[in-house]
């Protein structure tokens, strides 16, 4: 059976309170759907090499934090880029890792059903980039399909519960208002998402 590899593009150690319980290590890996106009990655996803690694080898390079991760309650958060892209890695790694690791997924959910399905039973946190349920400005944004996220978010519930899932929702100066923001939130409750995150993108000249 071939080993499934991961794109690495780096890690980020020793972080807290941004990328799921405890003390994580957020591991970005390239490739993504979506072409989201503002980016923070769009460059080093153009124009870094990655790295292709094997689920051990990625293990043996965030095993340094172990006792951190056992003492907070954190884990390994997988980002990028798409990490729905890679979830035979995901499941992999969590075959690998000790158990009481808290293995989070950073995701648009715009991939197909069966990118996703793999990745129900290894990630304990899916923390949803939703951006936009206003599929107009949703389209606008990311030049991707709303329909594709929300049928994914939908099933997700059904999958694994609203305990394991966090949806974030951004302002977006010039794509989308605060009353937007709030009538996403409104909707996604009405799904049963009961975890939210919302924020303000920061504009840098």
């Amino acid at each position: 059976m071939t080993e499934p590899l991961f794109p690495l593009l780096g890690l980020s150690r020793l972080r807290m309170g941004t990328d799921g319980t405890g003390v994580t290590t957020l591991v970005a890996g390239a490739g993504c759907p979506l072409r989201c106009r503002w980016c923070i990655n769009r460059r080093l996803l153009r124009d870094a090499p990655a790295e292709p690694v094997t689920a051990q080898e990625l293990l043996n390079r965030v095993r340094i934090d172990d006792l951190y991760f056992r003492a907070s309650g954190g884990g390994v958060t997988f980002g990028g880029g798409e990490s729905m892209l890679h979830a035979p890695f995901l499941r992999r790694f969590r075959e690998l890792c000790p158990g009481d690791w808290k293995i989070s997924a950073e995701t648009s959910l715009a991939v197909a059903r069966d990118l996703l399905a793999p990745a129900v039973g290894a990630v304990d946190l899916f923390i949803v980039d939703c951006k936009e349920m206003n599929p107009e400005i949703y389209r606008r944004y990311t030049g991707g399909d709303p329909a594709r996220m929300q049928d994914n978010l939908r099933w997700l519930l059904t999958q694994v519960g609203a305990e394991r899932i966090l949806v974030r929702v951004p302002r977006i100066p010039e794509y989308n208002t605060k009353e937007d923001q709030e009538k996403s939130a409104e909707r996604l409750r009405a799904l049963g998402i009961s975890n939210l995150d919302l924020f303000d993108y920061v504009k840098r000249e």
